[in-house]
């Protein structure tokens, strides 16, 4: 039998919840199949955040186009005893015939705006919401924090330091992926920079240290099998100690043409041990090995030691960054925006939706800089929009752009290079405010005047719905 760690392509049907089946199988008894539209988007921005970064998309096009029902999959519900035989027939034939349109794998969004829109069929769109709503939310997260992790570097490296501590295998993944896109310069995960291309990095256990004898022939062992690969962790027992055996095995292989690359502290007093570690290591002659840092990091940590002039040169970020520790989700939400042509309104408390199919208008300044972003009707154009922003925009540019049509994708995958710049760019360009990591400001978002109209007269409708 197979090992449970896995996720089978042809179970990719199943990973959902009950009520997408049964809410399907239900349409699919009284003929309710025309043609939908359903809108992925967050709420609200989570405490903290000024800003987030869209991912997950490319996944989710090619869950669309690979989406299928298979043999043990269809044995499986039949087992339930719930559905219909008509509807498993319906579910054997299934494939998605729909379209998706997105923002640009990490682009920079805000609260209440469409990040992803279904259209198809209303069985099609409903089946795939759990899946859709499972991979943009938390990739999503994990790059929005990984971006704030570079923001508050200074340049200096960041790795993914998360396999060990992320909720669940894919998660691994998901992070390793988000983060590269988002400015860190690679992974300890061997299967991300395989699948994926990111550059992986590694250094050495507590346990190859304590296993020895002695660390000092700890150290030696180790660059005698990775010369190239000598990253030195020094805590294991007294840092310092552990600096002082490091340097004279970096005076060691000087001397036979070679280096050390770095030294690792792992805890302790971080902005005074380096400080001490760094002149021990300088006054061995040993002014290029660099110091990196690693132990519960986080942006709010990375910063404090940038500014206090650490003399680190790279951080390794885990378990803050593979669960998103201080916001580990966000209120992200699938909602049914149309059916037969028809706006569709939510206005549970605190929960309203907006109806109608979109497109979202972003303000930029002459520095490319986004100024404030309008919520529109699928059918308003740049021109007519950008008379509407209250502050002039040097160019108004449509987010949402076309990535699978009729069931095929039109959009090659994203290139994680180019994501990364445009992530780079895009928070460069940021107003400072919506990057500070505590009590950012709000960014201006608005609906234009047009679907102000329609949220009213759609208000009005649903109260006639429950009549």
């Amino acid at each position: 039998m197979p090992i449970d760690l896995r996720l089978d392509p042809a179970e990719l049907a199943l990973l959902t919840d009950l009520y997408e089946l049964t809410v399907s199988a239900a349409f699919f008894d009284h003929g309710m199949n025309d043609e939908a539209a359903f809108e992925l988007g967050l709420r609200r921005l989570p405490p903290s955040r000024g800003y987030m970064i869209a991912s997950g998309i490319d996944r989710l096009a090619e869950v669309l186009e690979e989406y299928r029902f298979s043999e043990a999959a269809l044995a499986h519900l039949e087992s339930l005893a719930l559905f219909k035989p008509a509807f498993l027939d319906y579910l054997a034939k299934f494939r998605f015939s729909g379209s998706m349109r997105a923002l640009p794998e990490g682009t920079i969004f805000f609260g209440g705006e469409p990040i992803v829109e279904i259209a198809a069929p209303l069985i099609e769109a409903q089946l795939i919401e759990t899946i859709a709503l499972n991979q943009v939310g938390f990739a999503s997260m994990a790059a929005t924090k990984a971006a704030r992790c570079v923001s508050v570097a200074g340049g200096r490296r960041l790795i993914d330091f998360g396999p060990r501590r992320a909720q669940g295998a894919d998660a691994t993944l998901i992070t390793a992926r988000a983060s590269y896109m988002a400015g860190f310069h690679g992974t300890a995960n061997v299967l991300a920079g395989a699948r994926y291309a990111v550059p992986v990095f590694g250094t050495m256990s507590h346990s190859f240290i304590m296993a020895h004898d002695t660390e000092r022939v700890a150290f030696d062992h180790f660059v005698e099998s990775f010369p190239k690969l000598s990253t030195l962790l020094v805590d294991t027992y007294d840092t310092l100690r552990g600096v002082t055996n490091a340097a004279a095995v970096g005076a060691k292989m000087r001397e036979a043409g070679l280096k050390v690359q770095a030294i690792r502290l792992d805890s302790g007093d971080l902005p005074d041990l380096s400080r001490r570690a760094r002149r021990i290591l300088d006054q061995a002659g040993l002014k290029d090995v660099a110091i990196f840092a690693s132990g519960n990091l986080d942006e709010y940590k990375i910063n404090d030691l940038v500014e206090s002039g650490a003399p680190i040169d790279a951080f390794g970020v885990g378990t803050s960054l593979a669960v998103s520790d201080d916001v580990p989700a966000g209120d992200f939400t699938y909602k049914l925006v149309e059916y037969k042509g028809v706006a569709r309104l939510k206005t549970s408390a605190g929960k309203i939706s907006t109806p109608g199919r979109k497109q979202m208008f972003r303000g930029v300044n002459a520095n490319g800089g986004p100024i404030g972003d309008l919520i529109g009707l699928l059918d308003e154009g740049i021109d007519t929009v950008a008379r509407e922003f209250r502050t002039p925009a040097s160019r108004v540019t449509a987010m949402l752009e076309p990535l699978v049509l009729r069931g095929h994708r039109v959009a090659a995958p994203t290139d994680l290079g180019a994501a990364r710049e445009r992530i780079a760019a895009g928070i460069a360009a940021m107003d400072p405010r919506l990057k500070t990591l505590r009590r950012p400001a709000e960014y201006p978002v608005r609906n234009t005047a047009a679907l102000g109209a329609m949220v009213i007269s759609e208000k009005l409708r649903a109260e006639r719905r429950q009549d």
